[in-house]
């Protein structure tokens, strides 16, 4: 056993009008780190995580801005050991129900707890837009339960409701063994992708704007490697992309029913505006898939490409 996923569903009900724009994922991932900071950051007059003599115990930055330790290959930062699966993209009226989930990724599902909290501090902040109807002020929502999901099967876990004072430990990890089983439930030469949220790859220096399973392949291999080896406790061998390459190159796109959107998202912190636009839309490929299959289940868990924790990146792989 390499790496473990929990992934987790929060719903929440607007008590005002609530508005999401294209950047849920944005919004919500941004809503939860605020809160996270707000109420658990101990040095607040640090300019950034890197620069704060707490941030190797500190739960905060282990979920925000992992560092890298000594010796470990790569950037200053590790992933960061969690993706957003964002609401839908609309205004909510008062009464209204929205879920959006969260996926963790090996030991970083033991700061479940700071997760609960932060996620009712968004009671407190409020989420989406800032509103002329009420005075320039967010939506306020009521966090009313969470549940512990598994995307593969639909089994549900609840964690926690509104109206009960424990909270129960996440108890549904999707692991090697589950997404080799729900791999090989899918044909080995015709499988459907659909890309719930903006897919951003880059590929020879380019952003990858039509369906194509190489490019894709490729920097999924990437980020699986580096997820395992910074939360796993060994090597994927689903990782390993290099001798997939070839078949992914050689695959057929049959159908392509996708589209590009543009979208930017704004960081309070920084001022600056990123954009996180990419592919969605469904894509149908054909060939000697079966190779492919486990590597491609596993990017369904994990997301790739540009502005994973955002919410970019999420797709489903279907017969």
């Amino acid at each position: 056993m390499s790496l473990l996923t929990h992934h987790l569903q929060f719903t929440m009900v607007a008590t005002t009008p609530l508005e999401l724009g294209d950047n849920a994922g944005s919004a919500v991932r941004g809503a939860l780190v605020n809160a996270l900071l707000d109420r658990f950051c101990a040095n607040k007059d640090a300019p950034a995580c890197a620069d704060c003599p707490l941030f190797n115990v500190c739960p905060v930055a282990a979920l925000v801005a992992p560092m890298r330790e000594t010796g470990e290959t790569g950037g200053d930062q590790r992933p960061r050991p969690y993706v957003t699966r964002p609401p839908q993209p609309r205004r909510y009226a008062p009464g209204e129900t929205l879920t959006f989930g969260l996926g963790l990724f090996g030991h970083a599902a033991e700061l479940f707890p700071y997760v609960v909290m932060a996620a009712q501090g968004i009671e407190v902040q409020g989420l989406g837009r800032r509103l002329q109807e009420q005075n320039g002020r967010r939506g306020r929502v009521r966090l009313l339960a969470i549940h512990a999901v598994n995307p593969l099967t639909g089994d549900r876990q609840p964690l926690f409701q509104a109206d009960q004072r424990q909270v129960q430990v996440p108890g549904i990890p999707i692991g090697p063994a589950e997404v080799a089983a729900f791999a090989a439930t899918l044909p080995e030469n015709r499988l459907t992708l659909r890309f719930l949220t903006p897919m951003r790859l880059i590929d020879k220096g380019g952003l990858v704007r039509r369906p194509a399973l190489r490019p894709l392949i490729q920097r999924l291999g990437i980020r699986l490697t580096d997820l395992a080896a910074a939360y796993g406790d060994g090597p994927l061998p689903a990782a390993d992309a290099r001798a997939l390459l070839p078949l992914a190159e050689s695959a057929t796109l049959e159908y392509d029913n996708t589209r590009w959107i543009d979208i930017t998202s704004y960081s309070r912190r920084s001022g600056e505006r990123t954009p996180i636009g990419g592919m969605v839309g469904e894509a149908v490929f054909t060939g000697n898939l079966g190779p492919l299959r486990e590597i491609l289940v596993w990017g369904s868990l994990v997301h790739v490409g540009k502005n994973a924790v955002k919410g970019d990146g999420w797709y489903v792989v279907e017969g």
